[in-house]
């Protein structure tokens, strides 16, 4: 991505491996790594819309990229999946601002995902204009709240 205002603070490389460290595929193969589903797009749109992330993420991105070359010379893009989850555990117990920035990016948009919605047996849609099918209201549930009269004061 580019540098300008309104890109990730990161490569593409570093962004998709991270994401599977943070959410890697089920083991029984139902659910797909985080880093597999091009969520470099909606992050980054998320980053434009809350500018506040964005020196917390240069910053933690940095810092990854540091500590993954002090470990190989080859850079974050050569560790193994091994190595790229202890770095990123060695980062985040001493840091406490990076963690919950990135964990929100990404299983807000994990969790968005048209393949992890559909893997968890629901329909990759808006919910609005078709609308979810609803049961008949049974209102005979609510009977003892009404027998139970009124519990607050009038003003």
């Amino acid at each position: 991505m580019s540098d300008d205002a309104g890109a990730l603070p990161v490569d593409h490389q570093l962004l998709e491996t991270l994401l599977d460290v943070v959410i890697p595929p089920s083991a029984d193969g139902r659910l797909p790594g985080a880093g597999t589903l091009g969520l470099t797009d909606t992050i980054a749109r998320t980053v434009r819309q809350m500018p506040m992330l964005r020196p917390v993420l240069e910053y933690g991105f940095g810092t990854l990229a540091e500590l993954a070359m002090r470990r190989n010379a080859g850079g974050w893009g050569v560790l193994t999946p091994a190595e790229r989850a202890e770095v990123f555990a060695e980062f985040t117990a001493t840091d406490q601002f990076f963690l919950p920035a990135f964990l929100f990016l990404a299983y807000s948009s994990y969790y968005q995902a048209p393949r992890v919605v559909e893997a968890l047996g629901l329909e990759a849609r808006a919910p609005h204009p078709k609308g979810y099918p609803m049961d008949e209201d049974d209102l005979t549930l609510l009977d003892a709240v009404r027998r139970r009269g009124k519990m607050y004061r009038g003003c």
